[in-house]
């Protein structure tokens, strides 16, 4: 299995505290022999503002030393996910969250604010202080 984000548990803790159940850590998504590890399932409970809502989240630091770099694979490991999510789980949708200082710092720049809305990427942003969820965007 895959090593943990250095964010993983406070996007975590910050799905739990929004009211989602955390269903798998790690989400496994496997499609024939193949088997890829996504770091959360959540669930929304049944009767809640947001019932039966299903997710997959990716959480992503963006700490490398090129933060493009760092946008290019999370984009890359995105759409595989996604590819695999839609024949195996479509009813989950696929989000990447990030930290509220990773948003403010290169998420809000021109070209990555291009890149985001070509590629119409959900994102999550987390305070990692509060372990809150700040954003949802779709």
């Amino acid at each position: 299995m895959p090593k943990l984000d250095i964010i993983h548990k406070s996007v975590k803790n910050a799905l739990i505290n929004d009211g989602w159940s955390i269903t798998d850590d790690p989400y496994i998504i496997q499609y024939r022999r193949t088997v890829l590890y996504a770091d959360l399932g959540a669930e929304y409970p049944i009767g809640a503002e947001r019932s039966g809502q299903k997710l997959v989240v990716e959480v992503k630091s963006f700490i490398g030393a090129s933060k493009i770099q760092d946008l290019k694979e999370a984009l890359g490991q995105y759409d595989i996910y996604r590819y695999l999510l839609e024949e195996t789980a479509p009813d989950r949708k696929l989000y990447i969250a990030i930290s509220t200082v990773a948003y403010n710092s290169f998420f809000i720049q021109d070209v990555t604010q291009l890149i985001l809305n070509k590629h119409q990427l959900p994102i999550i942003v987390v305070n990692l202080e509060t372990e809150e969820i700040t954003q949802w965007i779709n």
